[in-house]
């Protein structure tokens, strides 16, 4: 392929204004508490086809996160511990560290912290209050946006 009567790109000319997070996040995710039994948190997982949501206090502070991964601990607890897990909450099998984002991130930012991380989705926080959560999906959502439009 010839490129000789191509204008030559600058950065300047290249850089594309990337969406802070707030504008991709799905805002009404599911939650959970820290006093719900663990059995309810697994149903609303399944019926809400989700793989994990955040486990939040009164006040929407959030507390810890609930996923599959800490889900499958249950049957472990029960099979090889004989601990009757009807009893459980979710704060007995929730992480309690939580890796978040702030609406400040912009698309970039969100989609280097899934590659040097594990997580699947992270809640996204404004002054330590939940006011989303951002997913794999989400990304993956809005670069085809912009592809179709900007690229």
């Amino acid at each position: 392929m010839n490129f000789a009567g191509r204008k030559k790109e600058t950065t300047k000319s290249r850089a594309i204004k990337l969406p802070t997070i707030d504008k991709i996040m799905a805002k009404d995710e599911i939650t959970l508490s820290p006093d719900q039994p663990i059995n309810d948190a697994i149903d609303i997982l399944l019926k809400h086809k989700v793989t994990g949501a955040p486990v939040l206090d009164k006040n929407r502070k959030i507390v810890g996160m609930i996923t599959e991964k800490d889900c499958l601990k249950v049957l472990i607890d029960s099979a090889y511990h004989n601990m009757p897990f009807s009893d459980k909450t979710v704060a007995t099998y929730m992480s309690p560290v939580v890796k978040t984002v702030t609406t400040e991130h912009d698309l970039l930012d969100v989609a280097n912290e899934f590659l040097t991380t594990n997580y699947r989705k992270f809640p996204v926080v404004y002054k330590d209050t939940l006011v989303g959560q951002v997913s794999r999906r989400d990304v993956l959502r809005a670069i085809a946006e912009m592809s179709n439009t900007t690229w």
